[in-house]
């Protein structure tokens, strides 16, 4: 047929693939895609369709799925209160366990200096040798801290974890602990400059050896 001139049948051809056109338009308008707002060419509108699609997949598939959360009841404020409280209940003891074997190997320590070193140079009697000058109120700080020690026991053993008052402890021995380590640290660099003399004089050095060997 030419074109104005297209007869009856050429009509109805025409109107016949329009809506075929029509019901396919309809057909993808009720796919589950969601419209895009912007305008773009063909290549562009396929590409959005896609991946509504899968987008559009995924929420249904997470509606569908059980809900594992849904069985159990979660968890409330209150719950999450006391595992915070254990927590840091389990770690209160573990420091104060560590406080106190840090004490304990510290008077070993001192034990072990004025046995092996501050009494023997003492019995030894050197005249150019002052050892109170040297090791100053040693045995007060090893009295101070044996008494520390003591009051921390006290308070832990045979105690439940939330019943140990671990303050008191050393607001008790505030006192004797800054009038003892007042004097030791007071003296300490007087001691050190000491033990630097001592150390270039030979027959001194050689008893300071003596003592170190024996710590060993």
């Amino acid at each position: 047929d030419c074109p104005g001139k297209e007869g009856v049948g050429g009509r109805k051809r025409n109107l016949g693939l329009l809506r075929s056109k029509l019901y396919m338009g309809e057909r993808r308008r009720t796919e589950p895609v969601v419209e895009s707002t912007t305008t773009a060419g063909d290549h562009g509108t396929l590409r959005r369709s896609q991946s509504d699609r899968t987008e559009y997949s995924q929420k249904l598939q997470e509606k569908m799925a059980p809900q594992v959360g849904s069985s159990t009841p979660a968890t409330s404020p209150q719950e999450d209160e006391e595992q915070v409280s254990r927590r840091m209940m389990a770690k209160r003891v573990r420091i104060i366990t560590e406080l106190m074997q840090t004490e304990k190997d510290y008077i070993s320590n001192l034990d072990l200096c004025i046995k092996e070193v501050v009494q023997p140079l003492r019995n030894k009697q050197i005249a150019r040798f002052d050892v109170d000058g040297l090791f100053s109120n040693i045995e007060l700080v090893r009295q101070v801290s044996a008494k520390l020690l003591s009051l921390l026991e006290e308070a832990t053993t045979d105690v439940e974890p939330p019943m140990q008052i671990i303050g008191e402890v050393f607001l008790q021995i505030k006192g004797p602990l800054e009038d003892t380590y007042k004097i030791y640290c007071y003296h300490h660099d007087d001691a050190h400059t000491m033990l630097e003399s001592y150390e270039k004089d030979e027959e001194l050095k050689q008893h300071l050896r003596d003592c170190v060997q024996s710590l060993k």
